[in-house]
């Protein structure tokens, strides 16, 4: 993600004007890497991208998981219970909607992509900026008219 692009919704986030909620408990990002790989990791992009090659259907934590599974390189591997926590986890960051179904033994959640990938890029973005905002708050804005 390039300076521009970073700074296109700079001035929504420091006046709060944001659209997106922000909350990203979960959010780690490791500077070494490059786009997605440096905040999720690479089951969790497949989970993503699986999601959003079908985000009107809405999709069960098994089919998920199947997709994944058949997605990642071979050797590689993935737990079910990891991909549910994923799928958990965004849901209640509320990157991911859900709703509940009722199925033979019990309930299932069905979940799909509150963001397209464009939209999920910027609200990585807004989370980091309003961390930045919240801790380093004279810091950030000095850096970032700086850099506009």
């Amino acid at each position: 993600m390039d300076v521009s692009h970073l700074l296109a919704h700079v001035g929504d986030v420091l006046n709060g004007e944001s659209g997106i909620w922000c909350n990203a408990v979960s959010l780690k990002i490791d500077l070494g890497k490059i786009g997605f790989d440096a905040v999720l990791k690479p089951y969790q992009i497949e989970v993503m991208k699986y999601l959003w090659a079908h985000p009107d259907e809405g999709k069960s934590s098994k089919g998920v998981y199947d997709a994944v599974i058949e997605a990642l390189p071979d050797g590689k591997n993935i737990s079910r219970p990891s991909i549910i926590n994923t799928l958990n986890t965004l849901a209640d960051e509320r990157v991911l909607g859900f709703h509940t179904i009722t199925v033979r033994g019990g309930s299932c959640r069905i979940y799909w992509p509150r963001y397209d990938e464009s939209e999920y890029k910027q609200y990585i973005v807004e989370t980091v900026l309003k961390k930045l905002l919240h801790d380093s708050p004279e810091e950030t804005k000095k850096v970032i008219q700086e850099k506009i």
